[in-house]
């Protein structure tokens, strides 16, 4: 009886740390590909802001184009937690930090360093 209680109980814990990587997967999947993220009220006024992120063996890289120039850049830093991605680039000569929550399927909100809105929208 005890060992159909322990391998039971094993059984219980590999599906719930399963399915706890797998959750973990769907949100940094989300966040990949492109998005125009909007600002507003900058003080030069609203801005946006062409993101791409992608994430290969589990870490995740973003980039991003500044106003007038083609090539992207890569930003320092592209941290995904749960549903929320926690970004850091120079763009400008600034040096900013941009949050993005998920809203839905092709839509989030945010922040640029926590005094901006941002709404990001999922480029198809």
């Amino acid at each position: 009886m005890k060992s159909k209680i322990t391998i039971l109980s094993s059984l219980v814990l590999l599906v719930t740390i399963s399915f706890a990587f797998a959750l973990t997967n769907l949100d940094e999947k989300y966040f990949e590909g492109k998005w125009n993220v909007l600002v507003k009220g900058t003080p030069h006024g609203d801005a946006t802001i062409p993101v791409r992120f992608e994430t290969k063996d589990g870490k995740t890289t973003g980039y991003f184009k500044e106003e007038g120039v083609e090539e992207e850049k890569k930003m320092s830093s592209a941290v995904i937690n749960g549903d929320v991605i926690s970004t850091a680039f120079n763009i400008s000569g600034y040096d900013v930090t941009l949050s993005l929550k998920k809203v839905d399927d092709d839509n989030a909100k945010g922040d640029l360093l926590g005094m901006f809105d941002a709404e990001g929208t999922r480029v198809k």
